[in-house]
């Protein structure tokens, strides 16, 4: 692969103008497809095979009229201090309100709490529910409008009124967050190589790289049903690996250039060499992410396959348009020095011993006490992970000063939290000889469990085949207490339907997000199964070893272990929340969160492993001993590991900042991840287990090294290929003389 890739990389420093045109060509037109083709992106969370989701699909076909899928508002009314509800003036706001809403764009029903008995018995909060013809996002701007002005008319009348639901969520937008990410990354690339021009080329190649990801992914939402947080996520990615593929094949660039390569010969050299440790880490990458369709969890799927694309660009960019660009930049690259700053050769051992030499060094001669220390480490960490509890964001966890928030608050101290999480029963009685005996019989039994509130007399449609009922637990829609009322409602419930030869579902909101924690809790160990042993295997085939593939793995679930232990510590426990600025945030961890860290950290674990571990080998093959091995190969990669890890930190870290709580949280667990693998696992465990084992480390049994291909990740058959290419071109000149 590496002699192949050399040839690539000279090909694109040579036709750099050709390579060049045609990835602006590719950005010119991913740009022109996002322009008109995208379409509405939508945050439904629907489970196909779930109870819930047959529910809804049920409601769709016996109640078109309901809309029960489309979003909802629920505009809640206090009355002024000394005032009531029941009060003529309060009454007369309050219809007017619901009058002006009923004339809303795009809105299906309006509920009267007085009508639905949704006054509280004090009479100082009630709420209305406005249901919407379309979901959340497929709101127009007018609809948005005309919800707030009838609001804001009630509240020039006196009245108190927030709004909840998620008629007012909109699709996460790039902030200033991001921004400073990719500012931090400018610098650290400054600092590692001491050049403008060298700084700036990373950062050109991923902001062309996430363009083309970004637009295409728009694109596509013309033709597909996507998640407005998947182009967020996929350009947290693309950005990260994009910088960092960048800096690998550039750094050893600048090292073929000090050794005393033309410009064109370093291109493909560093490309063959860096460039196959950039495709096999981009592959794991992409291997995880698009691993996530075997879970069976739609919007997931969507996610990992659109972040797996953007990564599948930014490799082929990293491997074409940066060689290009350095076709044009050729030795400049280390021109434009910033006054105060080196730009030394990374690989270069002369001078003063680096800090990464003596880390090494210190790892190496104290490898038990550091591994016992580390792995402990670790383990502490990963301790709060065990009380990790799973569910889906709710106005509980919106900002404090948001009228959802505000909205929120106000149904549970008038009604309680169920309010804020009712329960739709769908009663099925087509088969029933007494449909509405029925579907009271279902009503009484659920009436009677504990946790239930209240249920609203049965509704039927204009057949008189099913029923439709709202149940109100009397605890918020994420506690425990809820999820098990759902699991009794299911089981009680359904019996007393079958008696009269009807059926009962549970839907609603609350009963999906539960319905979705549970399937991907199921799928959670089986997923982490298949990524460890798509890792091992994987390993075993490029370093030709089973010490190093073991040692990864289990350096990977150490990584997983520390990282859910924090995100737990924080966003579940609320420590140090109020230091990331998450304490609006604290509550269940979202509920895809746990398995797409387990793809993502498992794709940028190998990264690390990869880079760093591959320069061990080719110390190796080249002759030098299991330590001295490990050492050369640590200091010639630990600083532009060190700067790839601080680059990823600095964009996921700018995440966190993100008003979307899965957003921040995914920023957040990937920051961590990233620290404790590349700094803990991979630049301290990986060396003291190497030097501990020796030579041990890269024993392969003879049956398998037979069997598994030999990938040359190394560029050991490259610089064999070269140096039989160069020993041909002297012996014409020895023959003459």
């Amino acid at each position: 692969m590496a002699t192949y890739l050399y040839r690539l990389g000279r090909l694109a420093f040579r036709r750099r103008g050709l390579v060049l045109s045609l990835w602006l060509a590719l950005l010119v037109a991913a740009g022109a497809g996002a322009a008109t083709l995208s379409g509405p992106t939508s945050d439904a969370f629907s489970m196909p095979g779930t109870e819930s989701q047959q529910a809804f699909d049920l409601l769709d076909e016996r109640f078109p009229q309901s809309s029960a899928d489309g979003a909802t508002a629920q505009v809640v009314f206090q009355a002024p201090q000394g005032q009531t509800l029941r009060d003529a003036s309060a009454r007369d706001t309050i219809a007017r309100t619901l009058d002006e809403l009923r004339t809303a764009p795009q809105v299906a029903s309006v509920t009267d709490p007085y009508a639905t008995r949704s006054v509280n018995p004090d009479g100082t909060i009630g709420y209305a529910r406005v249901g919407y013809q379309v979901q959340g996002p497929e709101l127009t701007e007018h609809a948005r409008e005309a919800l707030h002005e009838a609001v804001d008319d009630a509240r020039e009348a006196g009245l108190t009124v927030e709004i909840g639901g998620d008629a007012l969520e909109e699709p996460p937008a790039t902030g200033a967050g991001e921004i400073l990410g990719v500012g931090v990354a400018a610098i650290v690339l400054l600092i590692t190589f001491g050049s403008l021009v060298a700084a700036g080329l990373p950062l050109l190649n991923a902001l062309v790289g996430v363009g083309i990801g970004i637009a295409g992914i728009t694109a596509a939402t013309g033709f597909l049903e996507l998640s407005s947080s998947t182009s967020i996520l996929a350009m947290m990615l693309g950005l990260a690996v994009a910088i960092d593929y960048a800096l690998f094949i550039l750094s050893r660039y600048r090292h073929e250039l000090a050794v005393g390569r033309d410009p064109e010969e370093a291109a493909g050299r560093a490309v063959g060499t860096a460039g196959s440790a950039v495709v096999f880490a981009g592959l794991t990458v992409v291997i995880a992410l698009a691993g996530l369709a075997v879970v069976g969890i739609p919007f997931l799927t969507e996610m990992g396959l659109a972040a797996a694309a953007t990564v599948v660009v930014a490799v082929v960019i990293a491997l074409t348009l940066l060689p290009a660009m350095l076709g044009f930049a050729g030795r400049r690259v280390t021109g434009g020095r910033v006054p105060g700053l080196r730009a030394r050769d990374p690989e270069d051992d002369s001078g003063p011993e680096s800090v990464g030499r003596r880390w090494g060094r210190f790892v190496i001669r104290r490898r038990v006490a550091v591994l016992v220390v580390s792995v402990a480490g670790l383990g502490v960490l990963a301790l709060p992970a065990l009380d990790l509890r799973l569910g889906l964001p709710d106005g509980s966890q919106a900002a404090a000063d948001s009228t959802q928030r505000k909205a929120y608050d106000l149904l549970s101290e008038g009604f309680g939290p169920g309010f804020n999480g009712p329960l739709l029963l769908v009663v099925d009685a087509e088969g029933s000889g007494d449909p509405r005996g029925a579907a009271s019989g279902v009503a009484g039994a659920v009436q009677r469990m504990d946790g239930v509130a209240a249920v609203t007399p049965p509704q039927f449609n204009p057949a008189g085949d099913t029923a439709l009922l709202t149940v109100v637990p009397t605890t918020g829609p994420n506690t425990q207490e809820t999820t098990d009322l759902v699991a009794r409602i299911r089981d009680q419930g359904s019996a007393a339907a079958e008696q009269s030869g009807a059926s009962v579902a549970v839907t609603g909101q609350t009963a999906i997000n539960i319905d979705v924690s549970d399937r991907l809790s199921d799928a959670l160990l089986p997923y982490l199964a298949l990524v460890i042993g798509l890792a091992f295997l994987l390993l075993m085939v490029v370093f030709r070893s089973i010490v190093v593939p073991l040692k990864a793995t289990l350096g990977f679930l150490l990584t997983v272990g520390a990282t859910f232990g924090a995100v737990v510590a924080v966003f579940q426990w609320g420590w140090l929340a109020d230091l990331l600025g998450a304490q609006d945030a604290v509550g269940p961890i979202i509920s895809m969160l746990p398995i797409f860290m387990i793809g993502v950290v498992f794709g940028l674990a190998m990264d690390y492993q990869v880079f760093l571990v591959t320069r061990m080998r080719e110390e190796h093959v080249h002759g030098a001993g299991p330590r001295d091995a490990v050492l050369t190969g640590f200091s010639h990669g630990a600083r532009v590991v060190t700067a790839a890890a601080i680059i990823m930190i600095s964009v996921f870290g700018g995440f966190i900042l993100s008003p979307e709580a899965l957003v921040r949280q995914i920023g957040f667990g990937l920051a961590f991840a990233v620290f404790v693998d590349a700094f803990v696992v991979r630049m301290t465990i990986v060396p003291a287990v190497l030097a501990l084992v020796g030579r041990a480390a890269w024993w392969l049994p003879r049956g398998l090294d037979r069997i598994l291909p030999n990938v040359d990740v190394e560029g050991e058959r490259l610089r064999q290929h070269l140096e039989s290419r160069a020993e041909e071109d002297r012996e014409p000149v020895g023959a003459g003389r």
